[in-house]
Order: structure tokens, then sequence, then C-alpha cells
């Protein structure tokens, strides 16, 4: 009996063993899934918002002489534009690291038409200066990275929140597809790049503590100046594992982290051309009195010519959205919405120009979890699925 006992044992102990080592490969391929489909979906949306507005160099789509590549990189660029100077620093301090040598060799490979190292960028005059080229080549990879991370992060806040694993792959990968959508009369680098440093800033006040935030806090300011606004709609996030004096330490700490930051910007291009804001508000109200702009008015994404996103079959469509997934948000998601609702959409009347729905970009989060929300109850809705064979 005790030989019959041991075999047994031993038995399932095998059998254990495979169980865990079938269930190890199987996390292991379905992570794997993810991110494959998160690079894809993270390809496609930049390729769309590059094809649409490039990096505003002049001679291609998206030229913007205030905020050009050349100008962003040499320190020219109109204030407020010239503020958001992570990317073009980084590019800058690559380019010193890398030798001449290289940098000859890998632009001889570009080359021009079919035969071009990257062929995307290689109708970009910009691009085939040799001033300017391995810069361009090295911002365009920063920004895709920063679109993968923007993914990744996005999972990651569904997950924090507890949102379905089904939801929380696929509501980042919706929100990255539609951003080239949203970037509608204006794009720019910087706003993947915002996105990512939002996504994580807010996954890290759900799963750590604030002081955790010090590297977002000042990376984000140093990509965008509006990240200072960002860190108080953290506040609810802190409220979850801190007292109400906790909260405001933390958040009061970060923004003076990214008043730090703002502040050195603001000390290195003074002398720039324009201003700490621009301001909108007159043509906010024009837009509103011509009806023609915000009922039918087009514009080409993704090589399609639809309507643009701020128009008003598009705008139904999203609060629509959010009216049915705001109800199933925790409470402090929703704390959050409301304070980002409250800073965000009073500024982007004023200081950003009309249909420029990126802007209001401090509400992103509530827009990835009630994507993800709704997605969670559909999938509820559904009858489960029969056998494959019977």
């Amino acid at each position: 009996m005790n030989g019959e006992s041991v075999a047994g044992a031993g038995d399932n102990g095998e059998i254990e063993a495979i169980k865990m080592a079938q269930s190890l490969f199987a996390r292991i391929y379905y992570r794997a899934c993810c991110f494959v489909l998160f690079l894809v979906a993270a390809s496609v949306s930049f390729n769309g918002y590059y094809q649409k507005w490039h990096f505003a160099e002049a001679d291609v789509p998206g030229d913007h002489s205030r905020a050009a590549f050349e100008a962003m990189v040499d320190g020219t660029a109109y204030r407020p534009y010239v503020y958001r100077q992570l990317v073009p620093a980084a590019a800058n301090w690559i380019d010193g690291l890398v030798p001449e040598a290289a940098k000859s060799r890998l632009f001889a490979l570009q080359g021009s038409g079919e035969d071009a190292f990257l062929y995307t960028i290689s109708n970009s005059p910009t691009a085939n200066d040799p001033k300017y080229f391995f810069r361009y080549l090295t911002m365009y990879i920063l920004t895709f990275l920063f679109t993968q991370l923007a993914v990744c992060a996005m999972y990651l806040v569904c997950r924090a929140v507890e949102m379905p694993p089904v939801a929380a792959v696929f509501a980042p990968v919706i929100v990255i597809l539609l951003l080239p959508y949203i970037m509608s009369n204006g794009g720019f680098f910087y706003d993947y790049v915002e996105l990512a440093f939002l996504m994580l800033a807010v996954w890290m006040a759900l799963k750590f503590e604030w002081w955790w935030l010090f590297p977002v806090a000042a990376l984000g300011t140093w990509n965008k100046e509006s990240f200072l606004l960002i860190v108080l709609t953290l506040y609810p996030l802190f409220r979850l594992r801190h007292s109400r004096l906790g909260a405001l330490v933390g958040v009061s700490v970060l923004c003076c982290v990214c008043l730090a930051v703002y502040y050195a910007l603001r000390v290195r291009f003074a002398h720039n051309p324009g201003g700490t804001v621009e301001v909108w508000w007159l043509d906010q109200l024009r837009y509103f009195m011509h009806p023609r702009e915000w009922l039918f008015a087009t514009e080409e994404t993704y090589g399609l010519r639809l309507l643009k996103a701020y128009t008003l079959l598009p705008m139904t469509l999203l609060v629509w959205t959010v009216w049915r997934g705001w109800t199933f948000l925790p409470p402090a998601i929703r704390q959050h919405g409301k304070i980002a609702a409250i800073i965000n959409i009073p500024l982007y009347f004023f200081f950003c120009s009309p249909g420029e729905l990126r802007d209001l970009s401090m509400l992103y989060v509530v827009f990835l979890l009630v994507v993800a929300a709704n997605l969670r109850e559909w999938a509820k809705s559904v009858a489960p699925a029969g056998p494959l064979v019977s």
C-alpha cells in the first residue's frame, strides 16, 4: 500500500508539474500575442499620424512654421511649442553621441525611392538634409517607441482598475487607433509622448506611493508644460491609500517638481518669439457660428476622407460612449475625470484651436476606461458560444 501511495503521489506531482508548465507557456503565449497586437496597433496609429502631420517641417502635410522640426531641435521655435523639448533634446543628445562616420553611412543607405533605408521618411526634404537627417530619424524612432509605451501603459491602467483581460487588451488598441482621428486640424510628436506619461502617471498613482512619480512628473513636464495640470487630477487616486493631507502633500510636491522644470524651460527660451499661451476664444466663437464646420467638415486620415472628429456625428457617438460607460467606472476615476473636465474644458475653449480634440488630452483616461467598461458590459451580454464540434 505504501508503495502504491508513493507512486500515486509521484504521478500527481508529475501531473501538477505538467499543468504548471502548460499554464506558464499559455501565459507567455498570450502575453506575446498581446505584445504583437499592441505593436501592430501602435505602428498603424503612428503611421496614420505621421502621414497626416509629419513633424511640422516645411513642404509636407502638417507644415507648421512656428513649430517646425528644424526649429524644435535648434531651439528657435515659437513659444509655447519650444517648451516641449524632451524628444528634441533626446534627439540632439543621441546625435552628439553617434560618430559622424556612422551617421554618414546611414545617410547614404537612406538614399531615396523604394530602396531607401526607411522609405516612409524619404519624401521629407528635412529628412534628406544631412544636417538634420539623423536627428529626424531619431525623433521618428523615439516617437514610435513612446506610442508603443502608451499602448502598454493604457493596458496597465485598465488592469489596475480590474478590467477583465479582454477589455484591458482591446480598449487601448481602440484608443490608439482613434488617436490620428482625434488629431484633427493639427497633431505633434509630443502628443503620443504626453499620452504615455499620462497613462504611466495614472497607473503609478493607482499602484504605488506618490513619490515614485517624481521622474514621470519631471519628464512629463519636459515633454509638455501642461503636465502640471495633469498632476492635479491625481489627487483622488492618491486618496486611495493616503489621508487628505497626505494626498495634498503628494500633489503639491509633484507640482513643485513640474514648476521647477517649467521655470527652467521658460528661462532657457525666454527670448524666443511667441508667448506663454495662444488665445483662441474668438475663433472658437466663430466656429460655433458656422454650422457647416461642425456638421460636414471632413479631412483625410489613414488615406480615407471622413468626417472630422469634432463634427456632430462622431461627437454624438463619443458622448453616447461616455454616457453608457460612466457609471461603471470606479469612484476615484470618476473624481479624476471631473477634475480633469473642470480644468481642461475651459482651457480648451480659451487657448486651443477649434476642433483640436487632442487638446482635451486630460480626459484620455476617462475615455480609455469608458471604452473598456463598454467592452466589458458587451461581453457580459453576449451568450456563451457553443462547442466548435458536436
